[in-house]
């Protein structure tokens, strides 16, 4: 805790700015230094306010906030590199939301596996009218990760997390997979 460290001295002490009048008073003089053990940490944190918007920088206790500011899912099991890489990537996973390329990398970023992914959906171009629907009639999608050891996979945090960064009308599954087996 930042409030916490022993003897943080104030980078601009109080006694040395009073009047002339209380530079020799020693009541005056320890009332000030009081102030300034108080005042300290507070003013620690004002000149170093920057780096706690800078998720490699900030303490980890204000890492939880900054993920609360970003609509990072933090589930509190992380470990602390995953952590600030989830508030660091969060603005940017935004943007893919809702896309195959959004949840493989979601995934990625939670399990260090990159999935397969099998969907319905499609897109297509034609200069003319009635021209061919891509994709499958019926919408789905199917998140496979296929890791060394299964068991070690926590499948209803993956589920939670594919339930969270999928198209929101589209049914899904997961499937946590031993690598080298087929689907």
């Amino acid at each position: 805790m930042r409030g916490a460290v022993d003897g943080p001295r104030s980078p601009h002490p109080l006694g040395p700015r009073l009047p002339s009048v209380f530079a020799d008073d020693d009541l005056a003089q320890r009332f000030v230094a009081g102030l300034d053990d108080l005042l300290a940490p507070l003013l620690t944190v004002l000149d170093n306010l920057e780096a706690y918007f800078s998720p490699a920088l900030a303490p980890l206790d204000f890492v939880g906030w900054l993920a609360g500011w970003v609509g990072a899912e933090l589930h509190g099991d992380e470990t602390e590199p995953q952590a600030r890489a989830a508030v660091a990537k969060a603005t940017g996973l935004h943007r893919l939301r809702g896309t195959r390329h959004g949840v493989a990398a979601a995934v990625l970023m939670a399990f260090g596996e990159t999935p397969e992914i099998v969907e319905s959906g499609g897109a297509t171009w034609s200069e003319r009218p009635l021209g061919a629907i891509p994709g499958e009639p019926e919408p789905h999608l199917e998140v496979f990760l296929r890791v060394a050891d299964p068991s070690r996979v926590d499948e209803r945090r993956l589920d939670a997390l594919v339930a969270a960064v999928r198209p929101a009308h589209i049914p899904y599954a997961v499937h946590v997979l031993k690598k080298g087996t087929g689907q």
